[in-house]
């Protein structure tokens, strides 16, 4: 029996690290130079979902791994160089270096006849290797392929640049700059806050409002907050009547910055975690705007009828997943957009294929893959058993109903979890025969 596990970010090493503990033979796959996915690339200088001002947006001691934690010395919410050098350290602690291969496309993954999997890769070098794993464990992001909307009207006329935040780096590329920033989600409200230290002028243009979270209410992180007692006890309408007040108290409407006001209740979309975003609008280095209406060569018009002069435009409108080593058939993502997969972690016509980290709770995700991956070495080496194909799938289809019910049928609502209730899931399928 041996396994490979592709990608060596967050969720590839907690994988790595639970494989090795149990003492499951495996190999672990990882295109880019050194471990630690996104947090490695802003330092590297890497096209990537990173940038030079990222920093955690959950606490350290729930983000960092239960058996290694961070360095007493990181602050609550380290930078992204820090978070890159504590994986690299992790992987050292935890003796996976010489499992993992580094510079290594996959470029195919494939079920054969007898059961097994057939992984072709291709390494720094362009040789390309074809081996045979019992079971492949996906553990390679979320972030995958970046989302550009339908561009404005006249946006081919557009003097200046347009980019996906992809391709954002540093702030200070743009100094002088006169900058528009489309979209209100976490890596947007970064940005803005960002370039409005370097830029000329900095519009951050919205279209549809998003509940805005400080990093902390009442001085506990909004994930200590997640993990407490007396929160998990609540209903969700308790959980959105406390948070909407708390909200009130600490940052007033969120019309009174210039922002539009959410048309939907707290937790029934991602919420925009910031400390920073309505301070700078407060003192003037942000200007809010609606939707971009048109363009005409460097004038951008915006559909309250305002325009300005723009040197740049950055598009921060997300990310889709996407698994292009993955054959027809294997996908997790089902016809409606939705990833279906038991338990967020088992594809149930796909014996021996598991995924990590396609989850996106309310604070700190490492808890959850760290709980994947002791589930996914229980079942590899038979300490734990899955239902029968019809049960997983009836699951799938609660989980993906009541998902629906809180978050309607948005695209990437089906990887929304809760962090309490998730990891009690987790825990009764580590005991299941």
């Amino acid at each position: 029996m041996r396994l490979c596990v592709i990608g060596a970010g967050l969720s590839g090493l907690a994988t790595a690290h639970a494989l090795q503990t149990a003492g499951v033979d495996f190999v672990c796959l990882e295109q880019a130079s050194d471990v630690g996915g996104l947090w490695r690339r802003p330092e590297a200088g890497e096209r990537g979902p990173g940038y030079l001002s990222l920093h955690l947006n959950t606490a350290k001691n729930l983000t960092g791994y239960a058996d290694y934690p961070m360095p007493a010395s990181y602050p609550l919410y380290p930078r992204h160089d820090q978070i890159a050098s504590y994986l690299r350290a992790f992987a050292d602690w935890a003796g996976i270096r010489d499992r993992i291969e580094l510079g290594t496309t996959v470029e195919s993954v494939r079920q054969d006849a007898g059961g097994g999997w057939t992984v072709v890769s291709r390494d720094a070098e362009g040789t390309v290797s074809s081996r045979r794993f019992s079971h492949v464990v996906v553990a390679s992001g979320h972030n995958s392929e970046p989302v550009m909307p339908a561009l404005p009207r006249g946006a081919d006329t557009f003097t200046g640049t347009i980019r996906h935040s992809l391709d954002y780096l540093d702030g200070r590329e743009f100094a002088g700059q006169r900058v528009i920033v489309v979209g209100l989600g976490n890596s947007a409200v970064d940005i803005a806050a960002d370039l409005s230290r370097h830029a000329e002028l900095t519009v951050l243009s919205v279209r549809r409002g998003l509940h805005i979270m400080p990093k902390q209410l009442f001085g506990m992180a909004l994930d200590q907050i997640a993990d407490a007692a007396w929160w998990v006890s609540m209903s969700l309408s308790e959980q959105r009547r406390f948070i909407e007040q708390a909200l009130l108290v600490a940052r007033g409407k969120l019309r009174d910055h210039g922002l539009p006001e959410p048309d939907h209740p707290v937790f029934s979309s991602a919420v925009t975690i910031s400390d920073e975003i309505l301070s700078r609008i407060r003192h003037g280095a942000v200007t809010p705007k609606p939707s971009i209406d048109a363009i005409d060569g460097d004038k951008v018009s915006f559909t309250d009828g305002a325009s300005v002069r723009a040197d740049a435009i950055v598009y921060c409108t997300g990310y889709r997943m996407a698994f292009p080593f993955l054959q027809p058939g294997s996908s997790p993502i089902g016809e409606q957009g939705s990833v279906e997969l038991y338990k967020r972690v088992v594809p149930p016509d796909l014996p021996g294929l598991f995924f990590v980290g396609l989850v996106r709770p309310v604070g700190s995700i490492t808890r959850l893959v760290e709980a994947q991956a002791r589930w996914i070495t229980r079942l590899v080496t038979g300490d734990a058993v899955l239902p029968e194909e019809e049960l997983m799938r009836k699951e799938i289809a609660a989980y993906l109903s009541s998902v629906a019910g809180q978050y309607g049928q948005r695209e990437g609502a089906s990887v929304q979890v809760n962090v309490a209730p998730y990891l009690q899931e987790l825990r009764e399928e580590y005991a299941s025969r």
